[in-house]
């Protein structure tokens, strides 16, 4: 078991803190929501940035342990970082426009089901493009 967790370290620690990223994104969400009435789509772009600090903090530090040091090149990355994040939120955005108003699911179902969909694509994101060693 030891050797596998060795093995696949990053892909594990990266569902770990992608399901802490989530946790921020939804409690973020619903207490924009259902806490304090916004409207679902203003609610998502606040859950967003909250969940993009998180995970650009833990992926950094504990997923992809970047090694990139001095201002600039730290800014870089956190704008490569930003920048992808903003694609998957754009997606994020349209696919939850598209599931409430014009297909009419619950919004916390859509909200589910684009998490899936941007948890893969963010992966993909840091491994390819981010943090690429």
């Amino acid at each position: 078991m030891k050797e596998l967790l060795a093995k696949y370290r990053e892909v594990v620690s990266y569902l770990f803190f992608g399901g802490l990223t989530t946790v921020v994104n939804f409690v973020v969400y619903f207490v924009c929501t259902s806490g304090m009435g916004i409207n679902y789509l203003v609610a998502n772009a606040i859950s967003w940035a909250a969940a993009v600090a998180f995970a650009y903090i833990t992926n950094r530090t504990w997923v992809f342990k970047s090694k990139v040091k001095g201002f600039s090149a730290i800014m870089r990355q956190i704008s490569t970082f930003v920048g992808c994040r903003l694609l998957s939120g754009v997606m994020d955005m349209a696919i939850m426009f598209i599931s409430v108003d014009m297909v009419g699911i619950p919004d916390g179902v859509a909200k589910f089901i684009t998490q899936v969909m941007v948890v893969v694509l963010n992966y993909i994101f840091s491994k390819l493009i981010i943090f690429r060693k």
